[in-house]
């Protein structure tokens, strides 16, 4: 452990009465999340989020950044696969182990990654509803992903997340930015996995390694914001809020900042209501 610190010592204070407010999972990257009260961490993350994604003709990824309606598109889990809605559509139902077949790249920001694609109705389904081309596809336990070498240790893994297994944002620092805002907004306009109660606005910034329940993780650098936060979650409508706002209390550079990133240490279960342990402060 390290030496202790004026900013150790602090963050053990602060953390005594932290608990785990909220976990949610996003099966398919960038549409609907799933409130789940107690949910298993595997080697990627919390199991199945961010293990499907859609690209484009091309194999690039596609998001609500060019897409808003895709924050229509609802998941749910059921025993075998997910269930999947929008409106106007059927259900799709989608296994939650695809057909080994062969596997193709797709880009994610700057990675090629290989994919598994689900190919048929599943296509067709996502094409009708939004308009586009586009193809569902899988990461496959046998398609490693490391994390950024420059943020990550050797075996750190992630799914199709943008960079990092893990987002954490406090009750506070929303409610903090919502006094700001003529119109408040939800925590799911910020899409994190982890939710946190008991703690000061933006406490997580001063944060570097935390235990929540069973698994420790590193706190490893903040979430820079892009469009997909003004993007109503339930409408699919776009504005320029909350993101002009943050800008005018949390930039850094050319950067908006909200929300941390985090790689976690060992799997296990997380349960909404676990303590939060700050175990290590900037």
């Amino acid at each position: 452990m390290a030496d202790a610190s004026p900013n150790l010592e602090v963050s053990r204070a602060d953390g005594s009465g932290i608990r785990l407010s909220g976990l949610y999972v996003y099966p398919i990257k960038s549409c609907g999340g799933v409130v789940v009260e107690e949910w298993e961490v595997d080697e990627r993350g919390l199991r199945h989020d961010r293990r499907w994604m859609l690209v484009d003709e091309t194999g690039r990824f596609m998001s609500q950044r060019q897409l808003p309606r895709m924050a229509q598109i609802r998941v749910r889990f059921a025993p075998d696969g997910l269930i999947v809605d929008a409106p106007g559509m059927p259900s799709l139902e989608v296994p939650f182990r695809p057909p080994d077949g062969e596997l193709r790249l797709a880009q994610l920001w700057d990675d090629l990654v290989e994919v598994s694609p689900l190919g048929g109705e599943a296509d067709r389904w996502f094409g009708e509803f939004l308009g586009v081309r586009c193809k569902l596809v899988y990461l496959p336990d046998r398609s490693p992903r490391p994390v950024d070498p420059d943020y990550g240790r050797m075996g750190d893994q992630v799914s199709l997340a943008d960079a990092f297994p893990f987002l954490l944002i406090s009750e506070a620092s929303l409610a903090e930015l919502n006094t700001r805002l003529e119109q408040t907004v939800p925590m799911n306009r910020f899409r994190p996995n982890l939710v946190l109660g008991g703690c000061e606005p933006f406490a997580e910034d001063n944060w570097k390694m935390v235990r929540i329940g069973p698994i420790t993780l590193r706190v490893i650098k903040p979430c820079a914001r892009c469009a997909i936060t003004t993007v109503d979650q339930r409408t699919a409508t776009k504005t320029k809020e909350p993101l002009r706002t943050l800008a005018t209390f949390r930039r850094e550079g050319n950067k908006v900042l909200f929300g941390q990133n985090l790689v976690h240490d060992g799997k296990g279960v997380l349960r909404a209501g676990n303590p939060v342990e700050v175990i290590q402060g900037r």
